[in-house]
């Protein structure tokens, strides 16, 4: 794989220095700092190639590998006539990044909100933090704090019952925590949406279930995936996170059938994955090594970590990356195999790129700002675990072919060699 490590550009507390010291020889970043919906210009591109490749002369190597993310704009989720204009400036982008030389273009679906945490900051038995959801506390912070018409019907009535005794409880600092964190940005971002128009985004998607945010997917899918196609762009989609709807809001790319869907609804090898198995291994109903074997020729992108549901399924926390409910080992294996594939029968590059994807605070980054997630020091030890397991694959393969099958006799194979 291509091991590679997010980078929020240059204002990230973790360096680039940092990401070539953990192993890393491809960068995954965006141009963050442009609005949703305009065109990215080749000049603000090249300039963050610049950045990124400025010590390459000096130290190893390092590129721009994957974009992460290309933003949708919410009038393309919601399916409005000025999602025109937006479609047309993520052409223009597409266009702009292949004539840069980037190829892999990471983008989600998921309306208002990206990724929903209720903790940044769960302590791990040993001592390290670590991002957790617990959908109590959710229930609060819908119910309560943002009192969302309608939110009763989204929790059975032991849950309503306990988050309501539970906001009675809690001091104005704990509720304003819990607010913080719900409302936060996208990932890299410091900044949370206001309380006060939240409801007014999510009013904005009323009349929007999830066969309606499907059929806006397909369609931005179908426009844009021939230019990608052209210009020889991969996009991959991230799956929802988590992967079910929150505060009334639809998610569509959860399971197994939501990725099926996706992809023959523009049925082109420029349509693809991220293959993310800490969204979707949220949801017990996923076999991801079955998911990672059968979309395996479309999958552009990897995020490898694991997620472990506790005794209320619908709560969960970051693992080590190892741990959890992921069967890494055999998710692995399959990727291994697709690259092993990928290789023998001469497809461009064999190497999908791979990051670890968030990371415990743990030993010096304690006691630094880390982005929630994104600390230096968990996610090289989440790499370093992720790279021994692949060259143990690798290695396992390798000698298992050059070994005879057990059945074989000394000399029948030793006949057969010669």
């Amino acid at each position: 794989m291509l091991h590679t490590m997010r980078w929020f550009g240059p204002h990230d507390p973790v360096s680039l220095h940092s990401l070539r010291q953990a192993g890393c020889s491809g960068v995954v970043t965006a141009l963050h700092q442009l609005p949703v919906g305009v065109v990215w210009p080749t000049e603000e591109i090249r300039a963050r190639q610049q950045l990124i490749e400025a010590d390459n002369g000096q130290y190893s190597a390092l590129h721009w590998a994957v974009v992460e993310s290309l933003p949708v704009h919410e009038d393309i989720k919601k399916g409005l006539p000025s999602r025109t204009k937006y479609i047309e400036n993520y052409k223009e982008s597409l266009r702009n990044l292949a004539a840069c030389g980037i190829q892999t273009v990471c983008y989600n679906f998921m309306p208002v909100l990206d990724w929903s945490r209720t903790n940044l900051n769960y302590q791990m038995p040993d001592g390290s933090r670590a991002l957790r959801f617990v959908w109590q506390d959710f229930a609060v912070f819908d119910l309560c704090i943002l009192k969302r018409l309608g939110a009763e019907n989204d929790y059975d009535s032991t849950v309503a019952a306990a988050a309501r005794a539970q906001f009675a409880a809690m001091s104005p600092a704990d509720l304003q925590t819990l607010s913080d964190t719900v409302l936060l940005g996208l990932p890299g971002s410091e900044e949370a949406f206001q309380l006060s128009k939240f409801q007014g985004l999510l009013d904005e998607y009323a009349a929007i279930g999830a066969t309606e945010l499907r059929e806006n997917l397909y369609y931005f899918l179908r426009e844009v995936g021939p230019v990608a196609e052209e210009v020889g762009v991969n996009l991959c989609i991230h799956p929802d996170d988590p992967p079910y709807p929150l505060m009334g809001l639809p998610r569509v790319v959860s399971t197994e059938a939501d990725l099926a869907g996706l992809l023959q609804a523009y049925d082109s090898p420029a349509n693809g994955l991220t293959f993310c198995t800490g969204s979707l291994g949220v949801r017990p109903d996923n076999d991801l090594a079955s998911m990672a074997r059968r979309f395996a020729p479309r999958i552009h992108f990897i995020h490898l970590r694991a997620t472990k549901r506790e005794e209320n399924p619908r709560n969960f926390h970051e693992a080590d990356h190892l741990t959890g409910d992921v069967d890494m080992y055999a998710v692995v294996k399959e990727l291994v195999r697709e690259e092993l594939r990928r290789a023998q029968t001469g497809e461009g590059n064999a190497a999908i790129p791979m990051r670890p994807d968030h990371g415990h605070q743990m030993l010096d980054d304690l006691e630094k700002r880390t982005y929630p997630g994104y600390s230096a020091i968990g996610r090289l030890r989440g790499l370093a675990e992720l790279r021994g397991l692949e060259l143990g694959i690798r290695r396992s393969m390798q000698e298992a072919e050059k070994s005879p099958p057990a059945h074989t006799t000394t000399a029948a194979f030793a006949s057969r060699v010669n």
